[in-house]
């Protein structure tokens, strides 16, 4: 068996939850689809409610529901209550990671009225968010301003807070890092009800830095300051096939946006977004886009593709069409282009919906797409829960940009999941060493992608389900999920903690460094009042011994050394 040949697998039988899963778009067309439209349709009244308040206004309801919080947390009897997560119900987060900890004793405080837009600069190119924003609404917001979060994530649900104290990217990212990399200033509210102001070079930095990825087990995030940039119109969109092995579409993939002169910070050479998709084992589309003015777009002879569009094909499938037409070029409206994924949610859409991606489905009920996930959460149970975990691959793998090509062929011999998404972004090198940072000497190297300050990382997305399941052979999702996260370990690559995750806790602490994190939680008094980021992040239901060892802090220190072995 060659390298990447997968190992043969045993057929599996097939159980009751197959056919519940195989027939599961039943529900979905006649309760999600509807309940979701109905939501998604409240919601845009209420932002447009928001918008029609002052800045002023909106900044004094601000001021008031933080007051609400201080007095709540203040409310805490350590001794008996719980420890401190927000009053969401756990199935409302778009992430596939379990929310157990929320089915253990807890002591809730409500921050469901943060979700509106404080103010946007102008002048300093900033704005002000609470942490329920979401990136359809602040879409909907400033790009008629021709203005733009440096990263605005793809997907409309995914939230501000979110995307900071979670992961988020977008195909700018090779230009501005993460998410949580465009942050100016964080609104935290502490342990002992304390409400600061955290930014890089104040009393607060080190908080400002350990923020990101610590999932809100530092403190309350109330609302954060962004940086905005100028864009235009329209986004000039390049697809250009790729035929080869998985080394050839992982080397296309850099050349897309790195320059092997190293020139990296050069616009003229590197594009404003970058994006692949790995279709297969030996055929990729490699896209990059550059902001083009609607002055350039209406030029004639210039084609314009309004994806955002129900009835349109997905963007996926329409992207794929250029292995057949080959390279082609087209501009896509902004606003239209940052959400491309959003209606078919990637490709999951097509495991949900099976025919959504047909012409006669689109035409007629594409206006009701997508499903909300957090309804598809709330319409599974255990069982389908369980089915999901070990039958079903959602999970992102940040690795160094030279190891792309390594971890497409891992991904390939271990899951054989198709599409694949790939994303660069920088990884900087900060002043204090984070949960997430590059590796050491990097800069030495400059590498490809690589600058004397930031190493190129790249998002291996891996959403759909594994070509053993759809084989019917026997697969093991929890075991794949370990491997990779061994995997992972020994690369120097991390996993988004949205995910379902098989680490324990030595291991977690491989993964991301604790130094920082464990420094802010004991400084900040979190210890004993919010739960630790392993304990949210761990598998499975909390049981009560846990949670008392997590009031009490008397947990084993988060530090491991590297040289351990995985279990």
């Amino acid at each position: 068996m060659s390298d990447l040949e997968a190992p043969l697998r045993p057929k599996r039988k097939r159980v009751w939850v197959d056919y519940f899963v195989q027939f599961r778009w039943i529900i979905v067309i006649f309760v999600v689809l509807p309940i979701s439209f109905t939501i998604y349709f409240l919601t845009y009244l209420g932002d447009v409610k928001s918008e029609m308040k002052s800045f002023k206004r909106r900044q004094k309801e601000h001021e008031e529901n933080v007051k609400k919080v201080v007095k709540r947390l203040k409310e805490r009897n350590a001794s008996k209550d719980g420890l401190v997560c927000t009053a969401r119900k756990p199935w409302i987060a778009v992430g596939m990671r379990n929310v157990d900890y929320k089915r253990a004793r807890h002591f809730e405080v409500d921050l469901s009225e943060f979700r509106h837009i404080l103010d946007i600069d102008k002048n300093q190119m900033i704005a002000k968010v609470e942490p329920l924003v979401n990136m359809g609404q602040i879409t909907r917001a400033t790009v008629p301003m021709n203005l733009a979060l440096a990263v605005v994530a793809e997907l409309d649900d995914l939230t501000v807070g979110g995307l900071i104290n979670g992961y988020g990217i977008e195909g700018s990212s090779h230009l501005y890092g993460l998410f949580s990399d465009t942050v100016v200033a964080y609104e935290i509210v502490l342990s002992d009800g304390q409400v600061v102001r955290a930014t890089k070079d104040n009393e607060y930095k080190d908080l400002f830095y350990a923020i990101p990825w610590s999932q809100g087990t530092l403190g309350l995030l109330v609302s954060a300051e962004i940086r905005l940039i100028p864009i235009k119109e329209y986004m000039k969109l390049t697809y250009k096939p790729i035929v080869g092995n998985l080394k050839d579409l992982a080397q296309a993939y850099s050349d897309s946006f790195a320059p092997r002169d190293g020139d990296q910070d050069n616009p003229e050479k590197v594009p404003d977004f970058v994006e692949g998709m790995i279709y297969s084992p030996t055929e990729g589309v490699m896209m990059t886009g550059r902001y083009a003015s609607k002055e350039e777009a209406k030029q004639r002879g210039n084609v314009i593709n309004s994806v955002g569009w129900w009835f349109k094909p997905w963007f996926y499938q329409h992207a794929q069409t250029s292995l057949k037409r080959g390279e082609f070029t087209e501009y896509i409206p902004t606003r239209d282009y940052y959400h491309r994924h959003t209606r078919c949610l990637y490709w999951e859409g097509k495991l949900i919906l099976p025919f959504a991606d047909q012409f006669w489905f689109r035409y007629l009920f594409g206006w009701l797409m997508p499903p909300k996930v957090s309804l598809l959460k709330a319409t599974q149970g255990e069982a389908i829960r369980n089915y999901y975990h070990e039958m079903h691959v959602i999970q992102d793998m940040l690795v160094p940009l030279y190891k792309v090509g390594d971890a497409l062929e891992w991904v390939h011999c271990e899951m054989e999941v198709y599409p694949l998404w790939l994303c660069p972004h920088r990884l900087y090198k900060l002043p204090f060493k984070t949960m997430v940072y590059p590796e050491p000497g990097f800069e030495h190297h400059r590498r490809q992608g690589d600058t004397h300050y930031a190493q190129m990382y790249t998002d291996v997305g891996v959403y759909y389900a594994p070509g053993p399941v759809l084989r019917g052979e026997v697969f093991d999702g929890a075991e794949a999920v370990h491997k990779m996260e061994q995997w992972l370990i020994e690369n120097h690559g991390f996993q988004p903690q949205y995910a379902v995750s098989e680490l324990n806790e030595k291991n977690f602490w491989r993964m991301f460094d604790a130094e920082l994190y464990e420094y802010c939680r004991r400084k900040y008094k979190a210890v004993g009042t919010f739960m630790s980021v392993y304990y949210k992040s761990k598998k499975g239901r909390k049981t009560e011994k846990e949670v008392q060892e997590a009031e009490q802090a008397i947990i084993e220190p988060a530090y491991s050394e590297v040289d351990q072995p995985m279990d």
